[in-house]
């Protein structure tokens, strides 16, 4: 595996500069709730915080081996890249396993779901209620369920794993340690992601155990034309 950090700050540092005089929107959309309603039926609620500006949606110059559609997770560094085609992926902010809740693998998108059930496991109610919070059995997806607005299943072997890619009511955790093992994007990234990703979708998981195996590939930081143009 490759990963030049130093390559990522670098073209980081000088996409900022251009698009200080340019259109700095074009990193991610506007965040007025009359400009969210038109792209998305997430409505942005003013006082949440939002990461760091490096864990924003971007399109990003990316080399691998792997086949264009595949998903890589990246949560050493906190990123989920979707890779578009030849030399180019779209890079997300995630948020993912606080201490002894990482993992690793290869896994398949099973299943999506749009405002998805949380139906958290019996282990996770048990341990939270030794706590003083008690969960309920199963959720209805809304805005304050911590599933967000969409969530990808992820299976290995035809099985559900019980992990999943989704989005969160907290955004200011991407970028943070603090999930049972899911992957957790903004709103607006997993629905994003929720339309380009098909079920069948292969997923790299590349965390403790390395049960991902050789994963190859190399981000070579924002992709200044396409984050600008598109394409």
């Amino acid at each position: 595996m490759k990963f030049h950090a130093k390559k990522v700050v670098a073209f980081a540092a000088a996409a900022t500069a251009l698009f200080a005089v340019t259109d700095a929107s074009a990193f991610t959309p506007a965040n007025t709730p009359e400009a969210a309603a038109k792209r998305s039926d997430v409505l942005l609620v003013a006082h949440q915080k939002r990461p760091p500006q490096k864990y924003w949606r971007t399109k990003v110059r990316f080399r691998t081996n792997e086949a264009p559609g595949t998903i890589i997770v990246d949560t050493n560094n906190k990123y989920l890249y979707y890779i578009d085609g030849p030399n180019r992926a779209t890079r997300y902010g995630i948020g993912v396993g606080r201490e002894g809740f990482g993992w690793s693998g290869v896994v398949k998108v099973g299943r999506k779901a749009e405002w998805p059930t949380w139906t958290p496991p019996a282990e996770m109610r048990v341990r939270e209620r030794a706590k003083g919070r008690i969960l309920p059995i199963t959720q209805d997806g809304g805005i304050d369920n911590p599933l967000g607005a969409r969530a990808l299943y992820l299976y290995q072997g035809g099985r559900d794993t019980i992990f999943r890619i989704h989005g969160t009511n907290q955004p200011w955790t991407i970028g943070q340690n603090m999930s049972s093992g899911c992957i957790r994007l903004m709103n607006e990234d997993v629905e994003h992601l929720y339309d380009r990703a098909v079920i069948g979708t292969k997923v790299i998981v590349i965390g403790p155990g390395n049960k991902h195996g050789d994963v190859n590939y190399d981000d070579r930081g924002v992709d200044i034309f396409r984050q600008i143009f598109g394409g």
